[in-house]
């Protein structure tokens, strides 16, 4: 079995381009290959470079939405989540969240009607409803003050957000899409008929693409590109009906503050939420925050204020405080929400449009969204430029799984997501047992059923022990797969493996990274 590889015929022609390649730009361009269009995707950096790596990776219906009244917004997201975590269970899985009832915030009886709706408003095949405990003597009480007594918990789910977009490029790319990654659009100009635009590479190649319609996925620079990048024939911009609010989101990843599996979401003083979250085995992630920025640019990072502020809140739940000198990484991103003129910023709402451009080649330009609606977001995008290329064609995401995600080679009929992975990952150490248990955990989480893509000899043969797998160059990470993400996951830079193809940054020292530096330098993809 050979790795598939990215190569492909230079495109000078498609259906559609799509500007973008965080989580809406690739679900689009997977949506639209899949119904048959050719498709051209272009992202100026690597996949997931921006905001779609840095979400608190939560698959969720937004459980402080119902609080604004964005009751379609969060039925919408409850629909979206059973669908998600059935499509990839390597990358996505269940959590409970635990909501500790703390005196002088929202009261009981507000949390519990919230969670009812919370509930109802979507059907549930098989993840548990919601419930209260007795923090006294239940596993999640014990990390906590002794003064939180009472709490709630729920289900939602977790993601991999970086993961999950690649994915769905890989899926795009398997199903005839171009997928350039470190090449911008610098101009696009439009006809009647088509859109005439201007690609330039990280070395400064340029090349030319006539589509007949284009999306505009550039997330918080939506309203730049169309602003400075998309022409009508006479010069002027494409007409602009929507506008976006910037608004930053932080999180600091600190040492596993508890060691149950259990998440938290905690109400903080200013009565915005913050959650607490099991990460990467030995750590918890805590987020997020709500600031907001006037330019994308230069705005993603976390502030040493904003850091304080998540120590501070998480620090009035947990028995150990959380200090920033404790911090082992913090990052931030940029969110794209819709101008609602909500007063404050974490009011805004978090639900999209699409607006639709036909004064010419069609252009479809994505406002706002989040990871959890994406799927729903590309299907109602294809749909809408389907009918304006005047060729509608069938939706197929709904029931469709990402890739890896189908686990029957190895487990059979699929029983349901979180224990469809365990079997898999028993089947993985049965035939493979001479993979380190680590490994193999990390492994099947990241690839799912295509680790058999990864375990691979450099003569592309079934790999039978590890040496098979090359030289290691990080603990853990073997030539092997390097090389796949090179061919298949579009990997080009230690950073694209260190913190987006994975989280092995986090695990790893200076100098070890310093030498998958020099690895990546010795051997371009």
């Amino acid at each position: 079995m050979n790795v598939p590889t990215l190569s492909q015929p230079e495109p000078t022609a498609c259906d559609v381009l799509v500007i973008g390649g965080g989580v809406n730009g690739v679900g689009i361009a997977r949506d639209l290959a899949g119904r048959g269009f050719d498709v051209v995707l272009c992202e100026r950096d690597d996949l997931a470079a921006h905001t779609s790596s840095a979400s608190t990776k939560l698959i969720h219906g937004g459980l402080r939405y119902l609080e604004y009244g964005e009751f379609g917004l969060v039925r919408k997201a409850l629909q979206e989540r059973e669908v998600l975590l059935r499509s990839a269970p390597h990358i996505m899985w269940p959590l409970r969240f635990v909501m500790p009832h703390a005196p002088g915030m929202r009261p009981a009886w507000m949390i519990r009607a919230g969670l009812f709706l919370y509930d109802h408003l979507a059907r549930r095949a098989w993840l548990p409803g919601s419930g209260r405990i007795d923090l006294r003597s239940h596993a999640a009480g014990v990390p906590l003050q002794p003064a939180f007594v009472r709490g709630s918990i729920y289900s939602d789910g977790w993601v991999d957000d970086a993961r999950l977009v690649t994915l769905c490029a890989v899926d795009a790319a398997a199903r005839g899409a171009a997928v350039l990654t470190r090449t911008a659009c610098v101009q696009a100009v439009r006809s009647a008929t088509h859109w005439l635009a201007s690609l330039r590479t990280a070395d400064g190649a340029r090349r030319q693409v006539r589509a007949r319609a284009l999306v505009n996925a550039a997330g918080p620079w939506a309203e730049q590109v169309l602003k400075t990048m998309l022409h009508n024939a006479d010069g002027s911009p494409p007409r602009e009906r929507q506008s976006l609010r910037l608004v930053r989101g932080s999180h600091i990843v600190v040492p596993r503050l508890h060691a149950h599996a259990y998440a938290y979401i905690l109400q903080a003083s200013d009565r915005r939420v913050v959650f607490a979250i099991p990460y990467e085995h030995a750590y918890t992630l805590i987020g997020t925050t709500d600031v907001e920025v006037t330019s994308a640019d230069d705005a993603e990072v976390c502030s040493a204020a904003e850091a304080d502020y998540l120590c501070r809140e998480a620090s009035r739940y947990f028995r150990t405080p959380v200090r920033p000198e404790q911090i082992v990484w913090r990052y931030a991103g940029v969110r794209p929400l819709l101008e609602d003129h909500a007063g404050d910023a974490r009011a805004a709402t978090r639900d999209y449009k699409l607006e639709s451009d036909t004064d010419g080649a069609p252009l479809l330009t994505v406002w706002g969204g989040k990871i959890t609606t994406f799927r729903k977001l590309a299907e109602q995008a294809a749909d809408q430029l389907g009918a304006a290329l005047g060729e509608p064609r069938p939706a197929w995401t709904h029931d469709a799984m990402l890739p890896g995600g189908d686990l029957s080679a190895w487990i059979g009929p699929a029983q349901r997501p979180d224990t469809d992975f365990a079997r898999f990952l028993d089947a993985v150490c049965q035939r493979h047992p001479w993979l380190p248990a680590e490994l193999a955990q990390r492994l099947c989480r990241a690839y799912g059923s295509r680790i058999d893509l990864v375990l691979r000899t450099p003569q592309g043969e079934e790999a039978t022990e590890l040496p098979d797998l090359g030289a290691q160059i990080l603990p853990g990470l073997f030539e092997a797969e390097l090389r796949y993400l090179q061919r298949a996951e579009w990997a080009q830079t230690a950073d694209d493996v260190l913190w987006r193809r994975s989280k092995l940054g986090l695990h790893t020292t200076p100098a070890q990274q310093h030498a998958l530096r020099d690895w990546c330098a010795a051997h371009p993809g």
